[in-house]
């Protein structure tokens, strides 16, 4: 495996007795998600942020993963933090937010999870583009990394898309449809209008679907990256608060 890019390390802290755990995206890193943990330490809780396999480093490294290796990370990361807290809560972004609710159809337990512009269902005209490109030899598309409107904060993600473990998220997308009800525990859903990777429909559908209270609240000054982008604040402000309500 490659050198890990600067700033894409895991975090690992340990704090009071609430956990958050914090879960990166599809060919990014824990840089994107990096001011939201600290926000989340700096109000005295632990935190996991680990790094999702194959991400991070170089491209190459991810060609041969799939959802069950980053979900097999989540959970590893999940039972970590849950064995040294009394409550927790999950954070994801884009694909870290398809995590998060697959996390919580599996562990009712979680106090509360907090999705940015999270990426829960695959349109099919989309999935049969991919699937053309891999029939024909193809193992990488150019990147959708680093949407975020502000020039001086950018994402260090993949320049590249790998396309088996595009289809993989994809499938994983389609199987969580089904168990959308059991996600039980209060939803905060953060949507930027101006996504130019996952749809803000995404967020749409799943306020509509899960099984628990949802409070939502609009990026409107951020592209999909809002955790890097100008609602990064907004974003830290609302999810500590939200935490301290859902734990309390």
């Amino acid at each position: 495996m490659a050198q890990i890019i600067e700033g894409a390390e895991p975090m690992s802290v340990d704090g009071g007795p609430v956990g958050v755990l914090v879960l990166h995206g599809f060919t990014g890193n824990p840089q994107s998600m990096r001011p939201l943990a600290d926000a989340f330490v700096a109000a005295g809780h632990g935190v996991e942020m680990p790094l999702l396999s194959g991400h991070g480093t170089r491209v190459e490294d991810m060609l041969d993963t799939s959802w069950a290796d980053w979900s097999a990370d989540a959970e590893r990361a999940y039972e970590r933090l849950a064995a040294r807290s009394d409550k927790v809560v999950v954070a994801g972004l884009s694909m870290g937010g398809s995590l998060t609710c697959w996390l919580a159809t599996h562990h009712p337990e979680i106090a509360g999870i907090i999705c940015i512009n999270p990426a829960t269902r695959a349109a099919p005209e989309v999935r049969e583009f991919i699937e053309a490109l891999v029939a024909d030899g193809a193992a990488v598309m150019d990147g959708l990394g680093s949407d975020v409107a502000d020039p001086g904060s950018p994402e260090s993600a993949y320049p590249e898309t790998p396309l088996r473990p595009l289809l993989s998220l994809f499938a994983a997308a389609n199987e969580l449809q089904g168990d959308m009800a059991k996600i039980t525990c209060p939803l905060l859903l953060f949507t930027s209008p101006q996504d130019h990777v996952v749809p803000p429909g995404d967020s749409d559908h799943l306020a509509e679907h899960v099984g628990g209270p949802v409070e939502r609240v609009s990026c409107d000054r951020s592209f999909h990256v809002a955790t890097l982008d100008y609602d990064r604040e907004l974003i830290a402000r609302r999810s500590v608060e939200f935490v301290a309500t859902v734990t309390a």
